[in-house]
């Protein structure tokens, strides 16, 4: 992988990412207008079941074939590369029937006991395929990530999301359903269908760079066995998978313990699944979008750490590093100053909504370190520090359910302690992912540089307030829309200058 190559992948995965991100948008959209705040937050109680019995049936194994795939094609190993694809894939086929069957038949279990709302039953259901589509894509995924091709995968999520949004949309309108639960069906029905186009194309373009891969087979390379590659994959993916499905269990938990406890703080179930969707299906989605970018630079950050590392270029990898935590938190403190310049209007423009504007002016403070948390586990996954990776996502998950289950049955603090756990929990994973990082690398931060920053971020906070308040709302849409991109370049573009002039400065 040449050096220019992380930025040009990240780049180029950052604008498919934003592209899907713009269609999760209006997906987030056209669910709020269908199903309503209660909908919402009924559908969010179920996502986390999914995300559960997806990591069980995949965690890990992206990440684990991604490395490999960098390390067999590099050394145009392309055999043991596509045995090693071939064997996981039949491997995670089987293991996720085995998986898909039991929640197949526990399906009305989990609906009544676990989620306590019998609504969810169908979506279970439809759950139950999307489970085995997405777990195999997750590893042809992989192989594309690891082969630097993120093109392909990149353009099949674009198609993916907008086949979900054609199908929930076009079944809404033709089915007409009264009840909120046949509603919910449809989109969870929506996203088994979008999941297996997804996996059918991944496949056919797989095949595709395998005929042109083997055709450039080096006869000198050493032959591995189908169970030696498997073992290999599973070592790395193992910690990984335990790690995912620990978290993701105690995340679930803590979802699924918010409206018992905005129950105990004395709202009925409704209005807590209401508030649950507002926060979480409606305030976090609009936070949350600007994570592209991370997401992005973190899929390609491991293979180039992995392969940074082998080759003990050390500068290099600790550049790599530092340039990817300060964009991380540069692009979390710009989304907060947005959030608290116009709440309101973002609530408007999204959701049609007069009622978001606290909730994600509250949400927003979590942004900064969020972004840089999210960046910080990539890196310890990159380094090879999977155990490390586990236990500080243990310890953050753990905390994040302590936090939850206190604050949340608070009256006064209700969903908002959804907000505070965000942001204590955020802290607390920066601090000790950070700890670890510089054990394996030195990383030098400057103060100064941080003052400058949060100064520039509040400069531009006023000047987004100014501009909104002279500027009448005829306009609504277009003003709202430039008042987010004029933060974000306003942001930037102070930041590059004055870092500028000040390094100028300093070498004069």
């Amino acid at each position: 992988m040449k050096k220019d190559n992380f930025f040009k992948n990240s780049i180029l995965l950052t604008l498919s990412n934003s592209t899907t991100g713009i269609l999760k948008f209006i997906f987030s959209i056209i669910l709020s207008r269908e199903l309503g705040a209660e909908g919402m937050g009924l559908y969010a109680l179920i996502m986390p079941i999914y995300d559960l019995f997806a990591c069980l049936i995949c965690g890990g194994m992206a990440t684990a074939i991604s490395k490999h795939s960098s390390s067999f094609y590099s050394k145009k190993n392309y055999e043991s590369l596509h045995k090693s694809v071939h064997v996981t894939l039949v491997f995670d086929l089987i293991w996720s029937l085995i998986i898909v069957i039991i929640v197949f038949l526990n399906s009305k279990y989990i609906s009544t006991n676990i989620i306590k709302d019998s609504r969810s039953l169908v979506s279970l259901l439809f759950i139950c395929p999307a489970l085995i589509f997405v777990a195999l894509s997750s590893i042809i995924k992989g192989y594309f990530y690891g082969i630097s091709k993120v093109k392909i995968p990149a353009f099949i999520d674009i198609f993916e999301k907008a086949i979900r949004i054609f199908v929930t949309v076009f079944a809404i309108r033709m089915l007409a359903f009264n009840q909120l639960e046949n509603t919910v069906s449809v989109v969870y029905g929506a996203l088994a269908a979008g999941e297996f186009v997804s996996f059918l194309l991944l496949y056919v373009f797989y095949k595709l760079s395998k005929h042109k891969d083997l055709l450039h087979q080096n006869a000198n390379n050493p032959h591995e066995g189908r169970a030696q590659l498997l073992f290999d994959v599973l070592i790395m993916a193992m910690p990984l998978c335990i790690n995912g499905f620990l978290s993701t269990a105690i995340s679930t938990v803590s979802t699924l313990i918010l409206p018992r406890r905005l129950l105990l703080a004395g709202f009925t179930h409704s209005t807590s699944l209401s508030m649950i969707g507002k926060f979480s299906g409606m305030a976090l989605t609009i936070i949350f979008f600007p994570l592209v970018v991370v997401t992005s630079m973190s899929i390609v950050l491991i293979p180039d750490i992995a392969e940074t590392m082998e080759k003990k270029d050390y500068y290099t990898l600790e550049q790599r590093i530092y340039q990817v935590i300060k964009i991380s938190f540069l692009i979390g403190i710009s989304t907060m100053i947005i959030c608290f310049s116009i709440p309101d209007s973002l609530g408007k423009l999204f959701f049609a909504r007069n009622d978001l504007a606290t909730y994600i002016k509250f949400s927003a403070l979590s942004a900064p370190f969020t972004y840089i948390s999210y960046t910080t586990f990539s890196i310890l996954n990159g380094l090879g520090k999977q155990g490390v990776l586990l236990r500080n996502s243990l310890i953050v998950s753990i905390e994040e359910l302590i936090v939850l289950y206190i604050l949340t049955s608070i009256p006064s603090i209700n969903i908002l302690g959804y907000g505070l756990s965000l942001m204590i929990t955020s802290f607390t994973s920066v601090i000790i992912n950070l700890k670890e990082i510089k054990k394996k690398c030195y990383i030098k931060f400057c103060f100064e540089d941080l003052f400058i920053d949060i100064l520039l971020s509040l400069l531009v906070f006023f000047i987004l307030n100014i501009i909104n308040n002279l500027i009448p709302n005829t306009y609504f849409k277009l003003k709202t829309i430039s008042l987010i991109f004029l933060g974000f370049i306003l942001f930037f573009f102070s930041i590059s200058f004055v870092h500028k002039t000040i390094k100028n400065n300093n070498t004069n």
